[in-house]
């Protein structure tokens, strides 16, 4: 008898020890990570999308390297249409990448931070370029309101997400982006001519089409500026509506205070 109720200890412990608890893994495509067994872990995976949005932001130094730098030269226009070429490419991946993420389902956290930051840091740096090698046809305060309204923009949708919603991009806020591109390529090509030869007597006004187009883009900007902006406060005036209304609602549900509990609460005072 002893020696059956031992052997079917022993049995129940090796069973136990066979028995190795489960570890749940978080997946890969929660935060960017992979996670392995045995505390492996291996840097955000980078797919397609995320990798044309990181070549659009690598492209930002080199675009800038090419306009101020003088190893390049502006006698045969080389400079110009380099430039021109280069953030023709680098505003194209904007909406490749938006496009190839929402076909192959690779919409990720890394993608969401990355593509509004890259769209800004690549306005930003060829207006404040554009300041330098061409200040007649973009002064100092077109590019502080180019910047200031991108500024504007980050910061209102950066508090409607600590409220809860987000300020999806408005059809105009999509064509100021277009403006955008038509006015600095026009102003690019205008640092070297004003006036693009087509046929014989032909020619393609360039001077013309870059003032017309830099005045258009600080319209467009100031009026999808406050678009934005009007958005937001509605939702925002809503939200602290309902946020009063709830508030009266439980002042109002509260139970109100008994003869007994009254002459309770007094006493506990004296």
């Amino acid at each position: 008898m002893f020696l059956r109720v031992l052997c079917g200890e022993i049995f129940s412990c090796s069973q136990l020890h066979a028995r190795k608890p489960r570890i749940a893994f978080p997946s890969p495509v929660e935060h960017n990570q992979i996670w392995l067994p045995a505390g492996h872990w291996y840097p955000p995976s980078v797919n397609l999308p995320n990798s044309i949005t990181l070549s659009r932001i690598c492209s930002i130094p080199l675009l800038v390297w090419i306009l101020a730098s003088p190893h390049f030269s502006s006698e045969h226009g080389t400079k110009e249409l380099l430039a021109s070429a280069l953030f023709i490419a680098a505003a194209m991946t904007d909406g490749i990448d938006g496009y190839l993420a929402r076909r192959r389902d690779q919409i990720t956290t890394m993608g969401i931070l990355l593509d509004p930051i890259a769209d800004k840091l690549l306005i930003a740096a060829a207006f404040i370029v554009l300041v330098q090698i061409n200040p007649s046809l973009v002064p100092a305060w077109v590019a502080i309101i180019v910047i200031g309204r991108e500024f504007l923009v980050s910061g209102l949708r950066s508090i409607a997400a600590s409220e809860g919603f987000t300020i999806e991009a408005s059809e105009l806020g999509k064509f100021k982006m277009v403006v955008q591109i038509v006015s600095v390529v026009a102003v690019i090509l205008d640092h070297h001519w004003k006036e693009w030869p087509i046929y014989g007597h032909y020619f393609f006004p360039v001077h013309w089409i870059a003032s017309v187009a830099i005045w258009f883009m600080v319209c467009v900007s100031l009026v999808s500026g406050i678009d934005y902006f009007v958005a937001f406060w509605s939702k925002i005036d809503r939200r602290v509506v309902k946020r009063r209304r709830r508030a009266f609602i439980l002042s109002r549900r509260r139970k109100p205070v008994t003869p007994a509990q009254a002459d309770r609460d007094v006493a506990a005072s004296t």
